[in-house]
């Protein structure tokens, strides 16, 4: 990538940080040699550790702070009092135009609360979303809301539908996303009031995107559609359920292959075919959640990745910077607001 750009990174953020941060910014920083970095934290810890990593030499500011948003502080409460942590400070650098976006670590409701405090919203976004990319048996999908809204109404969901074609498109690359809305059945007459006034908006509306209708759990994996728009409640669920079942399997084929000495060989023999599967299920090549509908991107990594996965954060934030993601879901929000009937209207006939 060669888009140059300054990203704002929360140093302290993670459950191994700051060193895990570091290193991670120094792997991302060989892929991205166009992308500089401002490091928010205690510099006494990062310094050093930026001065072990030449590739990081000339292309890291360290912008001190003492002050640190702990796992444990609830999001109000950290946007009241943590106005000088290492997570608010990175958030103000795009707000102030010294960085592109920001990636954290840290807590998930705090990155949230901040960033749509300090950030806002995109005109026609409601709120934001919270969206991740899983890898199907046809490629790559991408579903929101994973947990930035435990309710969601329709008109969220419709936004939320916007935002995921837009990324699909832009970012996964597909010329023209299949968009469903993950509900307990296909049936027409199945699910809550919300996703049924949602599906008949998608329908009956002249929106550029196409609409294939309610999917299940199970097309998340085959790949059924493009993306997946749910609300934060069930997206969180699935999405944990998701990541204990990857965890579980590949526990389960490590012990079976070190059951025996027969085992054992057979696993040296087929080494390569389990390296392969291994880095497609591989969750640290997926890290990185995007907080879609800010006026600003903002990336949130899992905070107990290590330096691999954090890199991949960083990964997704300069491709989300690079193809101007934003500007495409605002293009779709004026069609929206052209093509479509109010969305009351329009979903009262269902």
């Amino acid at each position: 990538m060669t888009t140059r750009f300054t990203l704002s990174v929360d140093a302290m953020g993670g459950d191994d940080a700051p060193k895990m941060v570091v290193e991670g910014v120094a792997l991302a920083a060989l892929k991205h040699p166009g992308v500089n970095f401002l490091l928010f934290g205690d510099e006494s810890l990062i310094a050093p550790l930026v001065c072990a990593n030449p590739v990081l030499a000339g292309r890291v500011r360290i912008c001190h702070t003492l002050e640190v948003v702990a796992a444990e502080d609830k999001p109000s409460s950290a946007l009241r009092t943590r106005r000088n942590s290492s997570m608010r400070l990175s958030i103000n650098a795009v707000a102030e135009g010294e960085a592109a976006g920001i990636v954290s670590a840290g807590n998930t409701g705090a990155l949230m609360a901040m960033a749509m405090f300090v950030l806002r919203t995109l005109n026609g976004i409601d709120r934001p979303a919270i969206a991740g990319v899983f890898p199907t048996v046809r490629g790559k999908c991408v579903m929101l809301d994973l947990g930035a809204n435990v309710e969601s109404d329709a008109d969220n969901l419709v936004q939320f539908a916007v935002m995921g074609e837009v990324f699909a498109r832009r970012v996964l690359g597909v010329h023209s996303p299949l968009v469903g809305l993950l509900n307990v059945g296909v049936e027409e007459l199945k699910g809550h009031n919300d996703v049924k006034q949602a599906a008949a908006i998608l329908q009956k509306s002249n929106l550029p995107i196409r609409f294939h209708g309610f999917v299940e759990g199970d097309d998340i994996a085959a790949g059924t559609v493009d993306v997946v728009v749910t609300d934060g409640f069930t997206g969180n669920i699935v999405l944990k359920s998701i990541e204990g079942t990857a965890k579980m399997f590949v526990r389960f084929l490590k012990e079976a292959l070190t059951a025996s000495l027969p085992a054992l060989m057979g696993g040296l023999l087929a080494r390569l075919a389990l390296r392969r599967f291994r880095d497609r299920i591989d969750p640290r090549c997926y890290n990185g959640a995007m907080f879609l509908g800010l006026n600003g991107v903002c990336v949130k990594s899992h905070g107990g990745t290590d330096a691999f996965g954090f890199a991949n954060a960083i990964n997704v934030a300069c491709t989300l910077i690079a193809d101007r993601l934003n500007e495409g879901i605002k293009d779709d929000l004026a069609e929206l607001a052209v093509h479509t009937l109010p969305m009351n209207e329009a979903g009262s006939g269902s």
